[in-house]
């Protein structure tokens, strides 16, 4: 039998209020998703004035950091035409679910992923800078 650690909902929240905060400070309000080890969505918030569109990619960030346990940025870099690691055309993959913008990381705990958080509705390095303050307020709260 496995044992798997997975975030509760408490957890979620607390990773969404650290991503809140660092998207009020920017001033860009974001789409948060946060998953479980699989990819499945276990917490949501749309701030007000969070971009329609960013809702579904936001849990694409989400479900591809947590399941491929990788950042969404670093596919992006891996699929350039032409590149040596052949993963041109992932980003079709799995009903074009699997998200190549940055902005999702997964949520890692003593070396194993427990979850994965997508921010959407910002560039690229805004949605990573508060993907990143979730993260980075959650291991404060609970580390």
């Amino acid at each position: 039998m496995l044992s798997i650690k997975r975030l509760c909902q408490s957890e979620a929240r607390v990773l969404i209020a650290g991503a809140v905060q660092k998207a009020e400070q920017i001033g860009v309000p974001m789409c948060i998703a946060i998953t479980d080890e699989s990819g499945n969505l276990i917490a949501f918030e749309r701030m007000d004035g969070g971009k329609v569109h960013s809702i579904t990619i936001s849990q694409d960030k989400a479900f591809t950091a947590a399941s491929a346990r990788k950042g969404t940025h670093e596919y992006n870099q891996a699929c350039i035409p032409g590149s040596d690691n052949h993963l041109f055309g992932i980003h079709t993959a799995l009903g074009g679910r699997l998200c190549i913008v940055g902005g999702g990381l997964p949520i890692i705990v003593e070396g194993e992923v427990i979850g994965g958080i997508g921010l959407s509705s910002g560039s690229p390095a805004q949605d990573m800078s508060c993907a990143q303050a979730g993260i980075d307020h959650f291991m404060q709260a609970y580390m």
